[in-house]
């Protein structure tokens, strides 16, 4: 920390620890079980390498991350301090989710994010026994980022950027606000179906299944209690 409130006020201290700019976005991926650098650069690619790894060292050093060596590399994770800051990143979540909603400009969108979010939080035991492929295609995704496929079998789901040559359960054609606002809660999926900002391609039954199967951002319901008192 270079700059100080110089008050022994405890939520001053506080705030000089842990307020830092992608510092509470660093411990939220932590938080939701990411553990190797570039599992963490996933979760904020538009924060650079150099200072991801300034600010881990910083949370080592105030003893909220604890670094080990496992085989030949690096896992991050919380210490119980650490731990203890998962009420106050959901609290900040369900707060922002309440009061602030979506309201998101163009540039804070991003398909990429929004995938690896709907990747970790996927409801795994919803899925079928069978392999599930889904192909999202995001209509107005950044350059390099409008195709992705999400793959769960054998209990697990991964995320490929590259077409895996396998058959299709599912595509999803959509716009990154469309399917970003059904995630975090401000729209269902029949109101973006309905208004052709998103479409559902395979078996009847599949495609309805699907969104129980991929389920919501943690704060939606959230969300979604706050447009219902509107």
């Amino acid at each position: 920390m270079t700059e100080s409130y110089a008050q022994f006020c405890t939520v001053a201290r506080g705030a000089e620890a842990l307020c830092e700019r992608w510092t509470p976005l660093l411990v939220r991926e932590l938080l939701c079980g990411s553990k190797r650098f570039n599992d963490l650069h996933r979760g904020v690619p538009r924060m650079s390498t150099s200072l991801l790894a300034q600010r881990l060292r910083h949370l080592e050093d105030i003893g909220v991350v604890r670094r080990t060596r496992e085989g030949k590399v690096w896992e991050y994770g919380l210490t119980e301090a650490g731990e203890a800051l998962r009420p106050i990143v959901m609290a900040l979540g369900h707060w922002g989710a309440r009061w602030i909603g979506s309201r998101l400009r163009d540039d804070e969108l991003d398909a990429g994010l929004l995938m690896w979010d709907m990747r970790r939080f996927a409801c795994i035991k919803e899925f079928p026994s069978r392999t599930v492929i889904i192909h999202f295609s995001f209509r107005d995704a950044r350059s390099g980022e409008g195709n992705w496929w999400l793959v769960v079998e054998h209990g697990v789901a991964d995320l490929c950027r590259d077409d895996p040559g396998r058959e299709l359960t599912l595509v999803v054609d959509a716009t990154v606000r469309a399917l970003t606002e059904v995630w975090t809660g401000d729209r269902t999926p029949r109101e973006v179906i309905n208004s052709r900002d998103l479409r559902v391609d395979g078996p009847a039954q599949d495609a309805k299944d699907l969104w129980r199967w991929l389920g919501t951002s943690a704060f939606a319901g959230t969300r979604r209690a706050a447009l219902e008192r509107q």
